[in-house]
């Protein structure tokens, strides 16, 4: 489809999307869902509003999200219209305060470091310095780049991280013959990569972080190193199956590629403040067993240090991404506004769970999470799905485990990387001209399947060991 249709199909659906939004919000007004209390069927017109906005992306994501929060505050909160009338009416600024998350605080942290690091060219030389090793046999070369593609994903936007390899993948591709299928092979390795290293960490990618959240919201907390201990084993797995399938099907006709990996990094002091910080920062998430200190209050500290030493400037501030930080928020007060409202035990009791096997709840909530985030942001595809999905585990009375549940909607998320409009790094691929959308979708379709079943085999027995499933 040539980007003019795009366009057009784009230009008739976010107008219908928007009119079909405010029918679905103002719904509950002329509208009884027996069962459900007032300030339930007011959530629930905000639910399906955000659905229908996530989805067709009438309005910009993350001010689909800002508008939650404001309409959550305006119908369902104690400062609401006709507050009086609704019993326990949460706070207003419980809402406000979603924007403040712990996890909001780190992935904060997160983009502070992954821009700085952009800032003094960190991340392209510590790649092609790592580089080194892998030599010049292209086979070699191709894992040496998804290893440390997915390795920096797990610590800084895997958007940024595309970017950063592309660039120095780029000129490798373009020096090699016309035809060859090693451009292909190089050009989808680097995204394939960066999407499975983001579901190492918390805050690799934002699904983990909503997840995380919406657990922590609901009293469950599940540390850095426990998520990291669950999924980098199966991560490792996966990428070494990734690397073995782009060998297979695109094997190059050159024996030998020359990549640039003359590396100098930048010694002045600003650049050495913030490779110290760095190291503690990641040491500090790495240990937080030993010292009990929240992944989220070290997630803190770089942004502490980095403004206070002007390393981090009022320039910089301009690249972070507060919209995806929106995002993120938005979908942590969706899930305040589901839980409060009593919509979550209304929507559990709509169906007969108990004919269902718990373990096939999981599946087709993950799923359901693929064929969103194949099509929408794997943000907006989480951030409606883990209401829906916690209030299972918590007040369906299944024996289904919170973590569990949260966790493989995340990792589902995750897993959709078929189409360019996926993820973020498929995009950046795809604009190389060196990618097809048939070539993603055939290794795309193969890694996230294989991701999910092999999260579902062993996923749930590495919780039980340690003892929070």
């Amino acid at each position: 489809m040539t980007i003019l249709g795009t366009r057009s199909i784009t230009n008739v659906i976010r107008p219908i999307g928007l009119v079909v939004a405010i029918v679905a919000l103002l719904l509950p007004w002329f509208v009884d869902f027996p069962g459900l209390s007032d300030v339930g069927s007011r959530m629930f017109g905000i639910f399906l509003m955000a659905i229908v906005l996530w989805v067709t992306e009438a309005i910009p994501l993350h001010a689909t999200a800002a508008l939650i929060v404001l309409l959550e505050i305006l119908l369902i909160s104690d400062k609401a219209f006709g507050s009086e009338s609704i019993p326990d009416a949460p706070s207003y600024s419980t809402f406000f305060a979603a924007f403040a998350s712990p996890v909001i605080m780190l992935f904060l942290g997160g983009f502070f470091l992954a821009e700085t690091a952009a800032k003094f060219d960190f991340d392209k030389y510590l790649a092609k310095v790592m580089l080194r090793p892998f030599g010049t046999s292209p086979k070699l070369i191709m894992l040496g780049l998804m290893m440390i593609t997915a390795g920096l994903s797990m610590f800084m936007s895997n958007t940024a991280t595309t970017a950063t390899l592309m660039a120095v993948v780029i000129p490798v591709v373009a020096g090699l013959p016309a035809g060859d299928r090693l451009k292909t092979g190089l050009a989808l390795s680097i995204p394939i990569a960066a999407n499975i290293g983001g579901m190492g960490t918390p805050v690799g990618t934002p699904p983990n972080a909503i997840a995380v959240g919406s657990l922590a919201d609901a009293g469950y907390n599940v540390s850095f190193v426990q998520w990291m201990i669950v999924s980098v084993p199966i991560m490792l797995v996966l990428l070494f199956g990734a690397w073995w399938l782009l060998g297979r099907f695109y094997r190059g006709s050159s024996d030998r590629i020359d990549i640039d990996i003359e590396a100098t990094f930048d010694r002045s002091r600003p650049a050495m403040v913030f490779y110290v910080t760095f190291a503690v920062t990641v040491l500090l998430w790495l240990t937080e067993p030993i010292h009990g200190i929240s992944s989220s209050i070290v997630g803190f500290l770089p942004v502490v240090v980095l403004l206070a030493t002007r390393v981090f400037t009022t320039r910089d501030m301009q690249h972070i991404q507060w919209n995806v930080l929106w995002l993120v928020a938005g979908g942590i007060a969706l899930g305040i506004g589901v839980g409060t409202s009593g919509l979550d035990d209304w929507l559990v009791s709509r169906i007969n769970w108990d004919v269902i096997d718990p373990a096939m709840i999981i599946v087709v909530l993950a799923l359901i999470a693929v064929a969103l985030s194949t099509v929408i942001s794997n943000s907006a595809a989480t951030n409606l799905l883990m209401p829906i999905g916690l209030s299972l585990a918590i007040s369906g009375g299944l024996g289904l485990s919170p973590i569990l549940v949260a966790f493989f909607i995340a990792i589902a998320a995750s897993s959709a990387m078929a189409l360019p409009v996926s993820t973020p790094p498929n995009a950046i691929a795809y604009s190389t001209g060196a990618v097809t959308t048939k070539n993603m979708a055939s290794i795309g379709i193969a890694v996230g399947a294989a991701s999910l079943v092999l999260f579902f085999l062993i996923a749930p027995t590495i919780w039980s060991i340690l003892g929070v499933s």
